[in-house]
Protein backbone atom coordinates (compact mmCIF):
# COMPACT_ATOMS: atom_id res chain seq x y z
CA UNK A 1 0.00 0.00 0.00
CA UNK A 2 1.47 3.26 -0.80
CA UNK A 3 2.17 5.59 1.78
CA UNK A 4 2.84 2.67 4.43
CA UNK A 5 6.31 2.75 5.89
CA UNK A 6 8.75 -0.16 5.63
CA UNK A 7 10.34 -1.22 9.16
CA UNK A 8 13.60 -1.40 9.46
CA UNK A 9 15.93 -2.87 12.27
CA UNK A 10 16.28 0.41 13.54
CA UNK A 11 12.82 0.52 14.00
CA UNK A 12 12.63 -3.03 15.60
CA UNK A 13 16.10 -2.03 17.89
CA UNK A 14 14.42 0.76 18.95
CA UNK A 15 11.29 -1.18 20.09
CA UNK A 16 13.09 -3.43 21.70
CA UNK A 17 15.70 -1.07 23.48
CA UNK A 18 18.68 -2.68 22.21
CA UNK A 19 21.14 -1.62 19.55
CA UNK A 20 20.98 -2.34 15.94
CA UNK A 21 24.09 -4.68 16.51
CA UNK A 22 22.11 -7.02 18.75
CA UNK A 23 18.93 -7.27 16.85
CA UNK A 24 21.53 -8.19 14.29
CA UNK A 25 22.67 -10.74 16.43
CA UNK A 26 19.66 -12.34 17.22
CA UNK A 27 18.58 -12.54 13.49
CA UNK A 28 21.67 -14.36 12.79
CA UNK A 29 22.21 -16.51 15.46
CA UNK A 30 25.33 -16.03 16.20
CA UNK A 31 27.30 -14.46 19.49
CA UNK A 32 26.75 -14.35 23.03
CA UNK A 33 22.67 -12.91 23.39
CA UNK A 34 20.46 -14.09 26.45
CA UNK A 35 17.33 -15.88 26.29
CA UNK A 36 15.43 -12.67 27.56
CA UNK A 37 17.07 -10.05 25.03
CA UNK A 38 16.44 -12.54 22.26
CA UNK A 39 13.11 -12.99 23.38
CA UNK A 40 12.74 -8.94 23.24
CA UNK A 41 13.80 -8.40 20.29
CA UNK A 42 11.75 -11.20 18.29
CA UNK A 43 8.93 -9.65 20.53
CA UNK A 44 9.55 -6.70 18.63
CA UNK A 45 9.51 -8.27 14.92
CA UNK A 46 6.46 -9.96 15.42
CA UNK A 47 4.60 -6.67 16.88
CA UNK A 48 6.68 -4.36 13.88
CA UNK A 49 6.23 -6.71 11.39
CA UNK A 50 9.54 -6.29 10.45
CA UNK A 51 10.25 -8.94 7.12
CA UNK A 52 13.62 -10.72 7.81
CA UNK A 53 15.59 -10.08 4.42
CA UNK A 54 17.45 -13.01 2.83
CA UNK A 55 20.61 -11.86 3.75
CA UNK A 56 19.04 -12.60 7.48
CA UNK A 57 18.24 -15.68 6.33
CA UNK A 58 21.00 -16.52 4.52
CA UNK A 59 23.42 -16.18 7.64
CA UNK A 60 21.20 -18.52 9.64
CA UNK A 61 22.38 -20.94 7.01
CA UNK A 62 26.04 -20.13 6.69
CA UNK A 63 28.34 -17.28 5.21
CA UNK A 64 26.89 -14.17 3.06
CA UNK A 65 30.13 -13.87 1.04
CA UNK A 66 30.30 -10.13 2.10
CA UNK A 67 33.02 -8.46 4.00
CA UNK A 68 32.98 -4.88 5.61
CA UNK A 69 35.61 -2.43 5.17
CA UNK A 70 35.52 0.89 6.91
CA UNK A 71 38.64 3.41 6.03
CA UNK A 72 39.06 6.89 7.21
CA UNK A 73 38.46 9.14 4.31
CA UNK A 74 38.76 7.80 0.61
CA UNK A 75 40.24 11.41 -0.58
CA UNK A 76 43.64 10.31 0.85
CA UNK A 77 45.89 8.52 -1.18
CA UNK A 78 46.73 6.18 0.97
CA UNK A 79 43.37 4.80 2.22
CA UNK A 80 42.18 5.08 -1.16
CA UNK A 81 45.40 2.80 -2.60
CA UNK A 82 44.56 0.09 0.74
CA UNK A 83 40.79 0.24 -0.16
CA UNK A 84 41.55 -1.18 -3.64
CA UNK A 85 44.19 -3.80 -2.78
CA UNK A 86 41.44 -5.13 0.25
CA UNK A 87 38.74 -5.07 -2.45
CA UNK A 88 40.69 -6.95 -5.21
CA UNK A 89 41.85 -9.07 -3.52
CA UNK A 90 38.42 -9.68 -1.63
CA UNK A 91 36.95 -10.15 -4.62
CA UNK A 92 39.36 -12.47 -6.79
CA UNK A 93 37.71 -15.00 -4.11
CA UNK A 94 34.72 -14.14 -4.79
CA UNK A 95 33.21 -12.02 -1.95
CA UNK A 96 31.11 -8.77 -2.10
CA UNK A 97 32.90 -5.66 0.01
CA UNK A 98 30.87 -2.74 1.09
CA UNK A 99 32.91 0.15 2.06
CA UNK A 100 32.72 3.26 3.37
CA UNK A 101 34.37 6.15 5.44
CA UNK A 102 34.92 6.31 9.40
CA UNK A 103 36.05 9.70 8.94
CA UNK A 104 39.09 11.49 9.05
CA UNK A 105 39.34 11.18 12.83
CA UNK A 106 37.26 8.24 13.26
CA UNK A 107 34.18 10.09 14.48
CA UNK A 108 31.72 7.64 12.31
CA UNK A 109 33.53 4.47 13.22
CA UNK A 110 31.35 3.09 15.22
CA UNK A 111 28.06 3.94 14.09
CA UNK A 112 29.76 2.79 10.53
CA UNK A 113 30.50 -0.99 12.43
CA UNK A 114 26.98 -1.09 13.60
CA UNK A 115 25.90 -1.10 10.26
CA UNK A 116 28.08 -2.85 8.76
CA UNK A 117 26.96 -5.72 11.53
CA UNK A 118 23.25 -5.02 10.82
CA UNK A 119 23.99 -5.81 7.17
CA UNK A 120 25.01 -9.18 8.39
CA UNK A 121 28.97 -8.96 7.26
CA UNK A 122 30.95 -12.66 7.56
CA UNK A 123 33.83 -10.20 8.63
CA UNK A 124 35.31 -6.60 8.63
CA UNK A 125 38.69 -4.48 7.89
CA UNK A 126 38.57 -0.82 9.28
CA UNK A 127 41.49 1.33 8.34
CA UNK A 128 42.22 4.73 9.45
CA UNK A 129 41.76 6.29 13.30
CA UNK A 130 40.36 3.83 15.63
CA UNK A 131 40.30 5.76 18.76
CA UNK A 132 37.22 3.09 19.67
CA UNK A 133 39.52 -0.30 18.71
CA UNK A 134 38.60 -2.29 21.94
CA UNK A 135 35.56 -1.82 21.82
CA UNK A 136 34.87 -2.15 18.47
CA UNK A 137 36.75 -5.36 18.77
CA UNK A 138 34.73 -6.26 21.77
CA UNK A 139 31.80 -5.97 19.65
CA UNK A 140 32.93 -8.13 17.15
CA UNK A 141 33.94 -10.96 19.24
CA UNK A 142 30.51 -10.89 20.78
CA UNK A 143 29.15 -11.10 17.00
CA UNK A 144 31.69 -13.94 16.29
CA UNK A 145 32.77 -11.65 13.06
CA UNK A 146 36.31 -11.43 12.64
CA UNK A 147 38.09 -7.86 13.07
CA UNK A 148 41.47 -7.05 11.05
CA UNK A 149 42.62 -3.41 11.83
CA UNK A 150 45.38 -1.60 9.05
CA UNK A 151 47.03 1.42 10.52
CA UNK A 152 49.83 3.60 9.56
CA UNK A 153 51.19 3.43 12.50
CA UNK A 154 51.67 0.93 15.33
CA UNK A 155 49.97 2.30 18.69
CA UNK A 156 47.23 -0.99 18.73
CA UNK A 157 47.63 -3.81 20.60
CA UNK A 158 45.80 -6.88 20.92
CA UNK A 159 44.54 -6.73 17.57
CA UNK A 160 45.28 -8.00 13.82
CA UNK A 161 46.91 -5.31 12.94
CA UNK A 162 48.92 -4.87 9.16
CA UNK A 163 50.84 -1.95 9.53
CA UNK A 164 54.05 -0.13 7.60
CA UNK A 165 57.26 -0.32 9.91
CA UNK A 166 57.58 3.49 10.14
CA UNK A 167 61.26 3.30 12.35
CA UNK A 168 63.07 1.02 9.81
CA UNK A 169 61.94 2.60 6.90
CA UNK A 170 63.34 6.20 8.39
CA UNK A 171 66.19 4.32 9.52
CA UNK A 172 66.80 3.29 5.93
CA UNK A 173 66.45 6.43 4.50
CA UNK A 174 68.68 8.07 7.06
CA UNK A 175 71.58 5.82 6.82
CA UNK A 176 71.81 5.74 3.25
CA UNK A 177 72.02 9.55 3.37
CA UNK A 178 75.12 8.64 5.81
CA UNK A 179 76.46 6.43 3.43
CA UNK A 180 76.71 9.39 0.77
CA UNK A 181 78.92 11.57 2.53
CA UNK A 182 76.34 13.63 4.61
CA UNK A 183 76.64 14.65 7.92
CA UNK A 184 73.94 17.42 8.75
CA UNK A 185 70.86 15.99 7.99
CA UNK A 186 67.52 17.87 8.45
CA UNK A 187 63.70 16.39 8.85
CA UNK A 188 61.06 18.31 6.80
CA UNK A 189 57.25 17.86 7.52
CA UNK A 190 54.19 16.66 9.34
CA UNK A 191 52.97 17.29 12.66
CA UNK A 192 53.67 16.23 16.15
CA UNK A 193 50.27 14.44 16.47
CA UNK A 194 51.03 12.42 13.88
CA UNK A 195 51.65 9.00 15.09
CA UNK A 196 53.17 7.98 11.80
CA UNK A 197 55.61 10.96 11.83
CA UNK A 198 56.61 10.11 15.46
CA UNK A 199 58.04 6.57 14.72
CA UNK A 200 59.60 8.33 10.94
CA UNK A 201 61.23 10.90 13.36
CA UNK A 202 62.56 8.48 15.90
CA UNK A 203 63.97 6.32 13.18
CA UNK A 204 65.84 9.41 11.93
CA UNK A 205 67.43 10.63 15.26
CA UNK A 206 68.48 6.82 16.41
CA UNK A 207 70.03 6.82 12.95
CA UNK A 208 72.55 9.58 13.74
CA UNK A 209 72.80 8.95 16.89
CA UNK A 210 73.93 5.80 15.78
CA UNK A 211 76.58 7.16 13.49
CA UNK A 212 77.40 9.92 15.99
CA UNK A 213 76.59 12.79 13.78
CA UNK A 214 74.48 15.84 15.33
CA UNK A 215 70.97 16.50 15.81
CA UNK A 216 69.55 19.74 16.38
CA UNK A 217 65.80 20.35 17.67
CA UNK A 218 65.67 22.95 15.05
CA UNK A 219 66.64 21.39 12.09
CA UNK A 220 62.82 19.11 12.77
CA UNK A 221 60.77 20.80 10.73
CA UNK A 222 56.93 21.21 11.06
CA UNK A 223 54.39 21.72 7.78
CA UNK A 224 51.31 20.94 6.40
CA UNK A 225 51.19 18.35 3.35
CA UNK A 226 51.09 20.69 0.55
CA UNK A 227 54.11 21.91 -2.14
CA UNK A 228 53.51 25.29 -0.87
CA UNK A 229 54.04 24.62 2.67
CA UNK A 230 56.76 22.39 2.24
CA UNK A 231 58.59 24.56 -0.67
CA UNK A 232 58.54 27.85 2.67
CA UNK A 233 59.38 25.86 5.21
CA UNK A 234 62.40 24.50 3.34
CA UNK A 235 63.01 27.92 2.30
CA UNK A 236 62.85 29.45 5.54
CA UNK A 237 65.06 26.45 6.95
CA UNK A 238 67.95 26.55 4.81
CA UNK A 239 68.22 30.21 5.18
CA UNK A 240 68.66 29.77 8.86
CA UNK A 241 70.89 26.87 9.09
CA UNK A 242 73.13 27.10 5.88
CA UNK A 243 75.26 23.74 6.62
CA UNK A 244 72.37 21.26 6.26
CA UNK A 245 73.26 19.15 2.89
CA UNK A 246 70.29 16.48 3.02
CA UNK A 247 66.62 16.56 3.74
CA UNK A 248 64.61 13.57 4.72
CA UNK A 249 60.77 14.57 4.17
CA UNK A 250 57.60 13.30 5.24
CA UNK A 251 55.87 12.34 2.45
CA UNK A 252 56.01 12.35 -0.94
CA UNK A 253 53.87 16.05 -1.71
CA UNK A 254 56.17 17.32 0.70
CA UNK A 255 59.23 15.91 -1.25
CA UNK A 256 57.57 17.41 -4.10
CA UNK A 257 57.09 20.94 -2.77
CA UNK A 258 61.02 20.80 -1.24
CA UNK A 259 62.16 19.66 -5.07
CA UNK A 260 60.44 22.43 -6.06
CA UNK A 261 61.99 25.01 -3.90
CA UNK A 262 65.28 23.68 -4.76
CA UNK A 263 65.25 23.75 -8.39
CA UNK A 264 63.36 27.67 -7.98
CA UNK A 265 66.64 28.68 -5.92
CA UNK A 266 68.95 27.15 -8.47
CA UNK A 267 70.11 24.10 -6.41
CA UNK A 268 71.21 20.27 -7.61
CA UNK A 269 68.91 18.18 -6.33
CA UNK A 270 70.58 14.54 -5.72
CA UNK A 271 72.37 11.61 -4.00
CA UNK A 272 75.83 12.87 -5.40
CA UNK A 273 77.64 13.28 -2.56
CA UNK A 274 77.53 16.00 0.27
CA UNK A 275 77.37 19.87 -0.70
CA UNK A 276 76.63 22.73 1.28
CA UNK A 277 74.51 25.74 0.99
CA UNK A 278 77.09 27.59 -0.95
CA UNK A 279 77.40 24.50 -3.08
CA UNK A 280 73.98 24.67 -4.28
CA UNK A 281 73.79 20.84 -4.07
CA UNK A 282 70.99 19.08 -1.74
CA UNK A 283 69.95 15.27 -1.43
CA UNK A 284 66.29 14.35 -0.77
CA UNK A 285 64.64 11.30 0.57
CA UNK A 286 61.23 10.84 1.42
CA UNK A 287 58.50 8.39 2.35
CA UNK A 288 55.95 6.30 -0.22
CA UNK A 289 52.77 4.69 -0.35
CA UNK A 290 52.99 3.31 -3.80
CA UNK A 291 54.49 1.02 -5.90
CA UNK A 292 58.22 2.12 -7.81
CA UNK A 293 56.31 2.89 -11.12
CA UNK A 294 54.13 5.46 -9.30
CA UNK A 295 56.80 6.97 -7.76
CA UNK A 296 57.49 10.61 -9.15
CA UNK A 297 59.66 11.83 -11.37
CA UNK A 298 62.06 13.54 -9.09
CA UNK A 299 65.99 12.83 -7.70
CA UNK A 300 64.64 11.47 -4.22
CA UNK A 301 65.56 8.46 -2.26
CA UNK A 302 62.39 6.55 -1.23
CA UNK A 303 61.54 4.64 1.40
CA UNK A 304 58.14 2.57 -0.15
CA UNK A 305 55.46 0.44 1.41
CA UNK A 306 52.44 0.47 -1.14
CA UNK A 307 49.56 0.66 0.67
CA UNK A 308 47.98 -1.50 -1.80
CA UNK A 309 50.16 -4.61 -0.78
CA UNK A 310 49.10 -3.70 3.10
CA UNK A 311 45.21 -3.95 1.77
CA UNK A 312 46.22 -7.16 0.05
CA UNK A 313 47.47 -8.78 3.34
CA UNK A 314 44.28 -7.77 4.76
CA UNK A 315 41.91 -9.09 2.56
CA UNK A 316 44.06 -12.19 3.19
CA UNK A 317 43.85 -12.41 7.09
CA UNK A 318 40.07 -11.55 7.15
CA UNK A 319 39.42 -14.48 4.96
CA UNK A 320 42.22 -16.78 7.34
CA UNK A 321 39.80 -15.95 10.57
CA UNK A 322 36.78 -16.40 8.54
CA UNK A 323 37.94 -19.75 7.40
CA UNK A 324 39.40 -21.28 10.80
CA UNK A 325 38.87 -18.26 13.10
CA UNK A 326 41.69 -19.85 15.47
CA UNK A 327 45.18 -18.86 16.60
CA UNK A 328 46.25 -15.44 18.78
CA UNK A 329 46.11 -11.77 16.97
CA UNK A 330 49.35 -10.87 15.37
CA UNK A 331 50.74 -7.66 14.90
CA UNK A 332 52.12 -7.80 11.11
CA UNK A 333 55.08 -5.68 10.17
CA UNK A 334 55.29 -4.50 6.07
CA UNK A 335 59.03 -4.04 5.75
CA UNK A 336 60.30 -1.05 3.44
CA UNK A 337 62.05 -1.22 -0.01
CA UNK A 338 64.42 1.79 -0.57
CA UNK A 339 64.33 3.21 -3.66
CA UNK A 340 67.67 5.31 -4.71
CA UNK A 341 67.45 7.98 -6.42
CA UNK A 342 68.92 7.85 -10.02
Amino acid sequence: MAGVKKITINDVAHAAGVSVSTVSLVLSGKGRISSATGERVNQAIEQLGFVRNRQAASLRGGQTGVIGLIVADLSAPFYAELAAGTIAALEAQGKMVFLTQGGRQGEFMAERFDTLMAQGVDGVAIAGAVDRAIALRQKAEEAGVPLVFASRASYLEDVDLIRPDNTRAAQAVTEHLIRQGHQRIAWLGGRSASLARAERVGGYCATLLKYGLPFHSEWVVECETGHRQAAEALSALLRQHQTITAVVCYNSAVAMGAWLELMRSGWECGDGGAGNYYEKRMALAAFADVPESDLLDAPVTWAITPAREIGQQVAEKVLQRIGDGAGAVHNQVMLPRLVVAG
